[in-house]
């Protein structure tokens, strides 16, 4: 559906040229939900308007189906854009216009009769579950009802894609959980091809079947949401499901714990992560059972993603350097990855991080 080869974006300023984004290749399927996920400045929010070309690319090739987008007149790119619709992070609705008003609005060069767009526009409202608000205005809906709006005046061209540039981080957790829900119905219901852009790894985890995860400028990681939330191979995706999945702050926790400060020499701490039917198997018990270690759990968590669960466990395991190591290999055969914490590294970074976030304070 989507295909960029060797994008590359660069602005000129009057002191330096800036790399907004360098190199990146991505081919997207169709009826997929794929995520890109950066920090603030990673070049993600540009690569999306690439897609469409409201952000036309300094070199490389933007293909939607067997379309070379960058060949396009300026007619024809007109044309192509209206089977691509897109949301943003504060949802631009015309306040001066009611609900049904500004999801009519893209269909005022359609060719339907006024009467056939106002009849669009309200099935497309009863589609996102805004059927009793047709006339409110912009200005008396909640934050995830704008949005809705937003969606179903995405959706008034019947696209085939639909671009979602940071939709959902100016609403709350609940609203955000509805907003993805009615995204990926509408994936599945209108085989609807969606490109997520965001900073949090909990819309990736909740929504996206791939991700590219991407720093300055540059995809640097890309895959299969279970593999990347399962194993992430860089320090960059690794920070984001840790902040995710909650394991940086258990981590401060347990590492500021007195059974954690006053572990005795023959004990580790560990951290356990393991994919799908392993989650079912009582592992721990059989550690005792058959190395005689003792292992206790200080925090754990079981993530759903696409269907497969993935869980995470920090824990103590204690007994002889042998017998800690045969454990590790059982763990291990049984498709466990073990990670073992280093208590004084971590200890450091927070104390480095303590300093930071006092100077920045000042």
């Amino acid at each position: 559906m989507i295909e960029l080869d060797q994008i590359n974006v660069t602005f000129q300023t009057d002191k330096k040229t800036v790399h907004a984004v360098k190199d990146v290749s991505l081919t997207i399927q169709a009826g997929e939900i794929f995520g890109i996920v950066g920090y603030s400045g990673a070049g993600k929010s540009t690569l999306v308007r690439v897609i469409n070309l409201l952000q036309r690319p300094s070199s490389g090739t933007v293909r939607i189906g067997d379309t070379d987008m960058t060949q396009l007149k300026a007619q024809e790119l007109r044309e192509k854009r209206r089977k691509i619709g897109m949301i943003f992070q504060h949802f631009n609705l015309m306040n001066s216009l009611n609900v049904v008003s500004n999801v009519a609005f893209p269909l005022k060069k359609s060719g339907l009769t006024k009467k056939e767009q106002e009849e669009k526009a309200l099935q497309l409202l009863d589609l996102v579950g805004l059927k009793d608000k047709t006339k409110s205005y912009p200005s008396q809906l909640s934050g995830g009802q704008k949005q809705r709006v937003a969606i179903a005046r995405a959706l008034a061209n019947d696209p085939e894609i639909l671009l979602c540039d940071e939709a959902t981080s100016a609403l709350d957790p609940q609203t955000t959980n509805q907003i993805l829900k009615l995204l990926k119905r509408l994936n599945q219901q209108l085989n609807l091809t969606i490109v997520m852009i965001t900073h949090e790894m909990q819309v990736v985890k909740e929504i996206c079947h791939r991700v590219a995860v991407m720093e300055a400028g540059q995809v640097i990681e890309l895959g299969d949401s279970v593999t990347i939330f399962s194993q992430p191979k860089k320090e960059l995706t690794q920070q984001f499901i840790q902040t995710a999945t909650h394991m940086d702050q258990a981590l401060e926790t347990i590492i500021t714990n007195q059974t954690v400060a006053q572990l005795s020499e023959d004990a580790q701490l560990v951290e356990l992560k393991y994919v799908g039917e392993t989650t079912s198997e009582p592992l721990i018990q059989d550690l005792y059972k058959r190395f005689d270690v003792s292992t206790n759990i200080l925090y754990g968590n079981i993530e759903m993603i696409q269907g497969i669960p993935v869980g995470r466990l920090m824990v103590t395991i204690a007994g002889t350097s042998e017998q800690r190591q045969a454990a590790f290999n059982y763990l291990k055969a049984n498709d466990v990855t073990t990670t073992i914490i280093d208590i004084q590294a971590v200890e450091l970074a927070m104390k480095k991080q303590e300093e930071v976030d006092r100077f920045e304070s000042i």
